[in-house]
């Protein structure tokens, strides 16, 4: 039972309400976010199948968990993502804010050619 003023719970909660309405396919692949305080991490899941197409992490570049490292991982799994044919997915951020190294990290990835 989830406690009602259970921070990770109510984190839960959310995640799953969100992912009972985002899904990936193989024509439209969900590009999904972690964001941690030293890192931030993005993947192009295909749901149906259960296979991870793309990813791409800050853990080996210089900036980490900020802005610009955001945005360097959006080129980067954009980069990626178009290697492997993807052009378009779905944003599923995870039930963080659209603000910040979400939003830093959306908007590189759009400009780099991905369609959400």
């Amino acid at each position: 039972m989830i406690k009602k003023f259970d921070r990770n719970g109510s984190r839960m909660k959310r995640r799953r309400r969100i992912r009972g309405k985002i899904s990936g396919t193989p024509s439209v692949p969900r590009l999904s976010i972690f964001r941690s305080n030293t890192n931030i991490f993005a993947q192009v899941i295909d749901d149906e199948n259960g296979v991870t197409l793309a990813s791409a992490s800050s853990l080996k570049l210089e900036n980490g968990a900020n802005i610009e490292g955001a945005k360097e991982v959006g080129t980067l799994v954009s980069k990626v993502a178009s290697e492997k044919g993807i052009t378009k997915v779905v944003f599923d951020r995870s039930g963080y804010l659209y603000h910040g190294r979400v939003k830093a990290l959306a908007e590189a990835a759009r400009e780099a050619g991905l369609e959400f």
